[in-house]
């Protein structure tokens, strides 16, 4: 017997010895490889990415108690609405769109103050939860990039017209009736260029959804199912809201249903829809609004301007004003605005005047206080109220609240129509049945 050969005899007697002292080895489970389930753009979804989504989505369902759908499908809407989140996420970071640390930083000390807790004992409470800081992290950052996304492709191009608000108006005396609805709805949508074979599908897709809601079915579970809004797994859940502020095609219904009733089958350019009355109530409008007496100085972003240099230049604006320099004079000085030659005066404002990014740091505010540097669909803002009063309700604070009530109608639909054209142009490719 050769040297060699008493070696490797020696060598494997020695890891049989070692392997014999490792019985879970053998009875150890196989893992899954990763693998590549959706192709978005340029960007890839993995399975493992899809798996802990799925996981942290079937946790919130049973903490909601809600009944599950069968996995394959909970598996399936859940990979589509990665694909639109990366979507949105993809078309966000081409156009230049980012959240730096420093407000990512701010809006995570804000979610942990809301919750009574520092930074670091929310952290805590979030790692014993067994979620991981670092990717709660990002998942605050891309929501925030998603909303920021949704108010500066939709939410800002919104117009309302005078005529819109008159016959907003004319019908609300009409009916005399300020009642709120509370809706539940699944949205199957279609693609924007979709062929006569795709429609009959999801037509039957919607039917079959509907004669299960129709049968008694658990419709938080349908929503899960079925539906592709991104309040799906939320049991599609609108909230309180008057027939004024409901999307236009479901204001038509939601009078005609009882409680606990569930609509036809609804088509609209964005696809197929079923709606469910959950609750209806008798509302009341405001007696009075507060009104502030702000001014502003704009920086707007752009191709030559980035989101950090117009932030840099008002964190300098700042500081001169807070060393006794006069804001009306800094904002006539740098102010990107109509308003700049007034001193950035913007007048007295109603709630619904401004957008919501704007109007959220405005109320926050003290008399005279500048705000930190605020970000809009329109650029960065400092933001200093003078004033402020309440006011009764007017022919002018009816038309400022029509308004609000057209935008958030519009909004709605709109955001859909934006989704589904994002997705068709976005080049998506579906590996999950591929093993």
């Amino acid at each position: 017997m050769t040297k060699f050969v008493r070696t490797f005899i020696l060598l494997m007697a020695c890891l049989g010895g070692l392997l014999s002292q490792v019985p879970f080895a053998v009875a150890q489970e196989p893992v899954e490889a990763d693998r590549i389930v959706a192709v978005v753009g340029s960007d890839v979804i993995t399975y493992v990415e899809l798996r802990n989504r799925l996981a942290a989505a079937l946790k919130q369902l049973e903490k909601q108690g809600t009944p599950l759908p069968p996995r394959d499908i909970l598996e399936r809407q859940m990979l589509e609405r990665l694909i639109m989140d990366r979507a949105q996420l993809q078309y966000a970071k081409d156009s230049g769109m980012r959240v730096d640390d420093i407000q990512l930083d701010q809006a995570i000390g804000r979610i942990a103050a809301g919750n009574r807790m520092s930074v670091p004992e929310f952290r805590a409470a979030l790692e014993k939860d067994g979620v991981q800081y670092a990717s709660f992290r990002e998942d605050i950052r891309n929501e925030m990039i998603s909303v920021r996304l949704r108010e500066r492709e939709v939410d800002s191009k919104l117009v309302i017209s005078d005529g819109e608000i008159d016959n907003y108006l004319a019908n609300q005396a009409a009916s005399g009736s300020n009642e709120e609805y509370q809706l539940a709805h699944i949205l199957l949508r279609a693609p924007e260029s979709a062929s006569p074979e795709q429609l009959q599908k999801l037509r039957l897709r919607g039917e079959q959804a509907l004669k299960r809601a129709r049968a008694g079915e658990n419709f938080a579970e349908l929503t899960a199912a079925f539906s592709d809004a991104p309040d799906a797994l939320q049991g599609g859940d609108l909230g309180w809201r008057p027939l004024s502020r409901l999307p236009s095609l479901y204001a038509e219904v939601a009078g005609r249903l009882q409680q606990g009733e569930v609509s036809e089958l609804l088509r609209s350019s964005a696809g197929f829809h079923v709606v469910k009355l959950i609750g209806k109530r008798g509302g009341s409008m405001q007696a009075s609004v507060q009104q502030s007496k702000a001014r502003h100085i704009l920086i707007r972003v752009n191709e030559v301007v980035s989101e950090a240099e117009a932030r840099r230049k008002l964190e300098t604006v700042r500081e001169r004003i807070a060393n006794g320099g006069d804001f009306a004079e800094q904002a006539r000085l740098y102010s990107q605005d109509g308003s700049a030659a007034k001193g950035g005066d913007l007048g007295w404002l109603n709630p619904g005047d401004t957008v919501p990014e704007f109007e959220r740091a405005m109320d926050a505010l003290k008399i005279n206080e500048v705000s930190p540097v605020v970000q809009s669909p329109f650029g960065m803002h400092l933001i200093q109220v003078q004033e402020r009063r309440e006011r009764d309700v007017s022919a002018e604070r009816q038309r400022a609240v029509a308004r609000q009530a057209l935008r958030e109608r519009k909004m709605d639909e709109a955001y859909q129509d934006w989704l589904r054209q994002l997705r068709d142009r976005t080049y998506v490719e579906n590996r999950l049945d591929e093993k």
